[in-house]
C-alpha cells in the first residue's frame, strides 16, 4: 500500500477499538481512551527510533488513539515531535482522522524570550514549529504548558483562541495551572466561544494536589476534563525500588527523580501498597493506574513505555475489579501525599 511518497508496511489491528474503554472529556463531545500515550521521556535522539516506532504502533493497535507531545520533549527540544512525525508520515498517515494529537507551548526551549512563556508570539510561533515537526496541518488539542504570571492571562488565552480560529487546533487545554487561574481561563475561553476542553495535571497516589487544591472540583464545575501525568510518580509507584536502586533505573539519571527520595519511609509505604496490589492479583503499577482513573473527573491517564511489554502490562490495569472502600482506605493510609517527591 502506498500513501503519498511512502510505501506503507503497517496495517492497524482490526480489533483495536475493543481493547480499551473510552471516556468522555468533560462536557465536550470528545471521547479519549482511558490511557493516552505520552512522549515526554524516551522519545528523543538518545533512544533508537525503531524502538520508538514499534511502541507507538503497538499503542495504536491496543486502542490508544491519543498521543501527547510538546515542543519541549526530547532531547533535544522538539525531537519527540519530529520522531512522532516520522511515524505519522510513514505509518499512521492513513489513520490521521482516528488520531488525537496534542502538543504544548510555553515551557522554555531556548534562551530567547520568544521561546518560552505565554505571549501571543511565543505560543503561536511554537504551534507553527510543532505542526512542521509533526507533519500535520492541525493538532487536535493545543495546550499552554504552564502558567506565565508575567503575561496577562487574556493574551495567553487569546492565542489559544486564535489557534482554533485559524484551523490549526480543534480544541484547547492548559497544564499545571492552579484552580483559580484555571477557572479564570475557562471563563475567558467560554466567552470567546472556544471552551476549555482539558487540563493536564500531575496526579498520583503520592501526589494528591488535584484533589486537595480543588482542581477536580473546578473541572466538574467548569465542565472540562482532566488528564493526569506521572500517575506512577516517575516509577516510584512500582516495585522497582523496594530493594534499592537497580542499575540503569531512572532514579540514577533523571532530572525528575532523585536517589535521595528512595529512603526507608518510601520503601515501607510502597511495600504496603505493593502487598495490597498482590492481594488483588495485580502489580503496584496497575493498582496506581486504576486509582487515578477512579475519579469521574479524570478522563485519561498519560502513560509512557520503554517496551511493548511494559505497555501491555500497564493497559491490563483496566481489566481488574474496581477498588473497594476498604482498599481505598488502605491506599489513603499508606499512600501519603508527598512521599518520594520532595513536595
Amino acid at each position: 500500500m502506498s500513501y503519498g511518497a511512502f510505501e506503507l508496511t503497517y496495517s492497524a489491528a482490526p480489533n483495536r477499538y475493543e481493547r480499551i474503554p473510552y471516556r468522555r472529556t468533560g462536557n465536550s463531545g470528545l471521547d479519549l481512551p482511558a490511557f493516552s500515550f505520552g512522549l515526554w521521556q524516551k522519545f528523543g535522539t538518545d533512544y533508537a527510533y525503531e524502538t520508538q516506532r514499534e511502541i507507538i504502533l503497538h499503542a495504536f493497535d491496543l486502542g490508544i488513539t491519543h498521543f501527547d507531545n510538546a515542543d519541549r520533549y526530547g532531547p533535544p527540544h522538539r525531537a519527540a515531535q519530529q520522531n512522532f512525525g516520522r511515524v505519522l508520515g510513514k505509518d499512521l498517515a492513513p489513520y490521521r482522522d482516528e488520531l488525537i494529537l496534542s502538543t504544548k507551548a510555553g515551557n522554555a526551549i531556548g534562551p530567547s524570550p520568544y521561546l518560552r512563556g505565554g505571549s501571543r508570539k511565543s505560543i503561536l510561533t511554537s504551534l507553527e514549529h510543532s505542526l512542521r515537526d509533526l507533519g500535520t496541518d492541525y493538532v487536535d488539542i493545543f495546550y499552554h504548558h504552564s502558567p506565565d504570571l508575567a503575561t496577562p492571562l487574556e493574551e495567553s488565552v487569546g492565542a489559544l483562541v486564535s489557534a482554533v480560529q485559524q484551523g490549526k487546533a480543534l480544541y484547547v487545554g492548559i497544564s499545571n495551572y492552579q484552580p483559580d487561574r484555571t477557572h479564570e481561563a475557562a471563563e475567558l475561553l467560554r466567552a470567546a466561544g472556544v471552551p476549555l476542553l482539558i487540563h493536564q495535571a500531575r496526579y498520583s497516589i503520592y501526589d494528591r494536589r488535584p484533589e486537595q487544591n480543588g482542581l477536580l472540583e473546578t473541572a466538574q464545575d467548569d465542565g472540562f476534563g482532566v488528564i493526569v501525568y506521572s500517575p506512577l510518580a516517575q516509577g516510584l509507584l512500582t516495585d522497582k525500588y523496594l530493594g534499592g536502586i537497580p542499575a540503569g533505573a531512572r532514579a540514577q539519571n533523571s532530572t525528575f527523580l532523585s536517589p535521595d527520595v528512595i529512603d526507608e519511609t518510601y520503601r515501607q509505604r510502597t511495600a504496603e501498597l505493593n502487598k495490597l496490589a498482590e492481594a488483588r492479583g495485580q502489580s503496584l503499577a496497575q493498582l496506581a493506574l486504576q486509582w487515578v482513573l477512579r475519579r469521574p473527573e479524570v478522563t485519561s491517564a498519560l502513560i509512557g513505555a520503554s517496551s511493548t511489554a511494559q505497555l501491555d502490562h500497564n493497559l491490563a490495569a483496566v481489566g481488574f475489579p474496581e477498588l473497594t472502600d476498604d482498599e481505598l482506605a488502605l491506599i489513603d493510609e499508606h499512600g501519603v501525599h508527598g512521599t518520594g517527591l520532595n513536595l
